[in-house]
C-alpha cells in the first residue's frame, strides 16, 4: 500500500513563507519604517559621538530556567513539585548530637567559648593624599580653596576686598603665598585645612538638597550626619522629589571644576512621563528647544525600552535649575519620576536608595584630572 502522503509541517524555529511582511491573502505590507527600528535621537551638535542605551532588553541566550527543583520544563508546571532526592550525606551516630538551647539555639560544646556576635563596623573615610607639601610656599587662594573656605576664584575676590589676613596683618595682594605655619584668619576666624572627604549618595525621595531646612524638612546632611566630622557640602542641587547620585565634599577647588559653566560635566537622567513621549518630541527634544532662559538640547535621548514610551533616558550637560523638568513641561508632559544615574563619572552602582559611601582613591584621582565629560 502506498503510504499516506502528510503535510510537512515547519519545524520549531522554521520561518514559514510570508513571515516577513508577506500573507498569500494580504499581499505584500511594507514594514513598519523600512524595517529599521529608530533606537535614539542623537542631537547634531553631539556631532560624532557614540550615543547610550538607557535598559535595552539584552538578548537570551540560554532557556528560562522556572525552578531548579522543578521535574517539568514547561513554565507552570509541578512549579512547586517535590525536591529531587539525590545524595544526602548520612548522619554519624558516632558523634553526639547538637544539643538544644532553650529557646532552640545550638548549644555550644563543652570547653569551647561560645562565638562572639559579628557587629557591622561604620565605613571608615579614606585618607587621601594631601593637595600641597607642608615645608613649601603655597599660594593664599589655593590654601584656602583646599581647606574647604570657596573655590580659588572667591578666595581672589575675598582677598581684593580686604576680608584675609595673613599673622594678623591684611593681605589685597593677588598671588601672595604663605607658609603651613602661617595663621590665616577671615574675619577674625582662623582657616585650618581640612582633610578631604569625598561621599557619593543616592539621594531619597522628599529630601532638600540644603544644609539645613528652617521647615525642618528632612536634608542630605541628615543622611550623611555621622559620615565624617568635617564640614562637607553637596556639589549642585537635586530637586525635593529628584533622586539619584549626588556627591558632597568639603574640596572647594573640585566642586568648583564640576559646577563652572566652563567645565560642564556630563549628566544622565532617567524620566517617567505621565504619558507617553511621541517620536515628533523627541526629536525636538535632540534638536533643541526655546525655554524662558534661553535654547536648550540634549546630547542624546531614547525611550528606555522598545515598548514603554512614557520613560525616557536623556543625556545633557547643562546645568540650569529644573532644567530636565522644564523641558518635557515645555512640550506638554509631566515628570513623574526623575532619577539622575549618571555625574561626571560617578554612578550609584550597588547603592541603595537613601545610602552612602566614601569615594575610592581612583575615582577622586580621575575627577581631579577631568577624565571624565
Amino acid at each position: 500500500m502506498e503510504e499516506k502522503k502528510r503535510s510537512r509541517r515547519p519545524r520549531i524555529g522554521e520561518r514559514r513563507d510570508g513571515f516577513e511582511g508577506y500573507s498569500s491573502e494580504r499581499g505584500y505590507r511594507k514594514p513598519y519604517n523600512g524595517g529599521q527600528q529608530k533606537s535614539s535621537y542623537k542631537s547634531e551638535h553631539r556631532g560624532n559621538r557614540e550615543g547610550y542605551s538607557y535598559g535595552e532588553d539584552q538578548p537570551r541566550t540560554e532557556s528560562r530556567r522556572y525552578n531548579s527543583y522543578s521535574e517539568s520544563t514547561r513554565h507552570g508546571e509541578a512549579r512547586f513539585s517535590k525536591r529531587n532526592e539525590g545524595y544526602r550525606k548520612p548522619y554519624n551516630p558516632t558523634k553526639e548530637r547538637p544539643v538544644e538551647g532553650r529557646f532552640g539555639a545550638t548549644a555550644p560544646k563543652k570547653g569551647r567559648p561560645a562565638p562572639k556576635p559579628k557587629v557591622n563596623k561604620a565605613p571608615e573615610p579614606l585618607l587621601y593624599k594631601a593637595p600641597f607639601s607642608p615645608d613649601e610656599p603655597i599660594r593664599l587662594n589655593k590654601y584656602l580653596s583646599t581647606a574647604g573656605v570657596c573655590s580659588r576664584r572667591e578666595a581672589d575676590e575675598m582677598i581684593q576686598r580686604g576680608e584675609v589676613k595673613v599673622n594678623g596683618v591684611k593681605i589685597t595682594e593677588l598671588g601672595t603665598k604663605i607658609l603651613f605655619g602661617d595663621v590665616v584668619t577671615i574675619k577674625d576666624k582662623v582657616v585650618t585645612p581640612e582633610h578631604k572627604v569625598y561621599v557619593l549618595l543616592n539621594k531619597p525621595k522628599n529630601c532638600v538638597t540644603t544644609m539645613s531646612d528652617p521647615e525642618g524638612r528632612l536634608t542630605v546632611m541628615d543622611i550623611i550626619s555621622k559620615a565624617c566630622p568635617e564640614r562637607i557640602f553637596p556639589v549642585g542641587r537635586l530637586d525635593r522629589n529628584t533622586t539619584g547620585v549626588l556627591l558632597l565634599t568639603n574640596d572647594g577647588e573640585l566642586a568648583s571644576k564640576l559646577t563652572h559653566p566652563q567645565y560642564v560635566k556630563k549628566k544622565i537622567y532617567y524620566v517617567c512621563t505621565d504619558k507617553d513621549v511621541t517620536e515628533e518630541d523627541m526629536q525636538r527634544i535632540a534638536d533643541g528647544i526655546e525655554l524662558s532662559d534661553g535654547p536648550i538640547h540634549a546630547d542624546a535621548i531614547s525611550y528606555a525600552t522598545e515598548t514603554d514610551k512614557d520613560q525616557i533616558g536623556i543625556e545633557i550637560h547643562s546645568g540650569r535649575n529644573r532644567i530636565i523638568r522644564r523641558i518635557f513641561e515645555s512640550l506638554g508632559y509631566k515628570v513623574k519620576k526623575l532619577d539622575r544615574v549618571y555625574f561626571a563619572g560617578l554612578t550609584k552602582k550597588d547603592l541603595p536608595r537613601g545610602r552612602w559611601r566614601y569615594l575610592t582613591k581612583e575615582e577622586v584621582n580621575m575627577l581631579h584630572m577631568g577624565a571624565f565629560e
